[in-house]
């Protein structure tokens, strides 16, 4: 059996992560922005620390498996 779990949470993250997409920290007007579209670099950095940060949260603190 193959794990699945850091394929299936990664790419989730990825996909929901993306700046502008759902929500943009820091946004152009506010600190939290939601579904503006628009991105800076700000963002985009902010967004990787925070991916980093689950991915490692979730793969190496809790140790999650799905074996398919």
């Amino acid at each position: 059996m193959h794990d699945w779990a850091s394929t299936l949470i990664a790419t989730a993250f990825f996909a929901l992560l993306s700046p502008g997409l759902l929500i943009q920290m820091p946004g152009r007007h506010r600190p939290v922005e939601f579904m503006l579209m628009k991105t800076s670099a700000v963002s985009i950095l902010a967004h990787a620390v925070v991916y980093g940060l689950l991915l490692i949260l979730f793969f190496v603190v809790l140790d999650v498996h799905v074996s398919v």
